[in-house]
This record gives structure tokens, sequence and C-alpha cells, in this order.
């Protein structure tokens, strides 16, 4: 198993830059977030995790590694599209994994050249597929490529980081560009950290978000 690496440096640089921040990650620790450096399975697994749960996207991936064996793009291409969707997946999503597989295959998405580009390029690469937004493609650059300053915008789980970490009620886009200039070069290493507060690493953090009255 394989990790997102991060240096000392990347440590220090958030810590001197955000106090607030560097009280959680001592209050946390080192965090080890698994990483997958095979392009396509990640792609794969990006698609999958859109909107939906973490626990359910673990769920789906072991039913496509346990049907699949091997996730490449000549295995996927050879599914149906309802053999995909027996996995657990929408229709839609059936779709898109299968169309970037025929890509791969193809070679409309050069997949193997993806680490030599910049991050822009990742993304106007990935983009151009379809059912891939900006979320599958931050995704990949992180748990695959390895970027360090990644920070998504479009992750619910950040949003809620944030807002549990500095009490905020909202994060708006103007907000969030402000932390993440904070947090360059290596907003990767934050979105670790704000995952982990998302999810209940420090006892007693709560989210400000306002609470919906019911109806």
């Amino acid at each position: 198993m394989r990790y997102f690496k991060y240096s000392r440096q990347a440590v220090m640089h958030l810590k001197s830059r955000d106090s607030v921040l560097a009280q959680a990650m001592d209050d946390i620790g080192h965090i080890k977030r698994e990483v997958f450096p095979q392009l396509f399975p990640a792609l794969v697994k990006s698609i999958v995790g859109q909107q939906i749960s973490s626990k359910a996207q673990r769920t789906i991936w072991r039913r496509m590694g346990e049907g699949l064996v091997e996730i490449t793009p000549h295995k996927v291409a050879n599914c149906s599209l309802e053999k995909l969707q027996g996995y657990g997946i929408t229709f839609k999503k059936a779709g898109y994994i299968l169309n970037a597989a025929q890509c791969a295959l193809d070679g409309r998405l050069d997949i193997e050249a993806l680490p030599a580009m910049t991050d822009a390029q990742v993304c106007q690469e990935l983009l151009r597929l379809d059912g891939v937004g900006m979320w599958t493609a931050e995704m990949l650059m992180l748990f695959s490529l390895e970027r360090q300053d990644i920070l998504s915008f479009g992750d619910l789980a950040i949003l809620r980081g944030m807002r549990m970490l500095y009490h905020h009620r909202k994060i708006t886009r103007q907000l969030f560009e402000k932390y993440r200039r904070r947090y360059s070069p290596y907003g990767s290493l934050a979105s670790l950290y704000l995952w982990a507060i998302a999810g209940g690493a420090i006892e007693g953090m709560k989210d400000y978000a306002p609470t919906r009255r019911p109806q």
C-alpha cells in the first residue's frame, strides 16, 4: 500500500502560515492517505466517487475489483453498460467509464502522458472526457499523480472541514480562495487535514453551517 508523500517543509509551511490549522495538525498527527499510482484505475475510481459517500465508493470499487480483477481500458471496454451498472453505479456513470476506456484505447486520451503535464494541462486533457469535471480531475491529480497543491472547491468535505476549523457558517468562493492562497504551494496536505477534520478526527469540533428548519 502506498500513501501520499509530503515533506517536513510542507508541514512547517502550513503551520507557519496558519496557527489554527497548525493546532489541528498537532492534534491529528501524521496523516496516511492511500494513493493509486495506476492512472486508469484512479480515473475510474474518481468517476465512481462522484457525488456519493466514501463508504458507497468503497463498496462499488470492491465489487468492480472482484468482478473485473483488473481495471484496465481493455477490461472495461469489453463490458456492457448493464454489466458496469451491476456493480452499483448509475447508467450515466457506466457510460462515462466506458467512454473513458474507449478514449484510452483509441488514443483520444493519452493517459500515460499525464505525469509530464502541468496541473492546468492535466485538467484540460481530462475535462474533454464526458462526465469528467473539475472535481474528478483534481482527485486524480491528488490521489494518483500526487500533485502537491490541490484544494477542491467542489469537494463538500473540504468545505465542511473549513467551516469546522475556522467557525464559518458558509465558505464562499472568495473565502475559499483566501485559504487556497494561504496554503499554497501545499494545498494537497491542507486537503488531507481538512478531510480528517470533516470526518470527526478532532473531538468536539462542529459544523457551523446553519441548520435547515423542517418545512
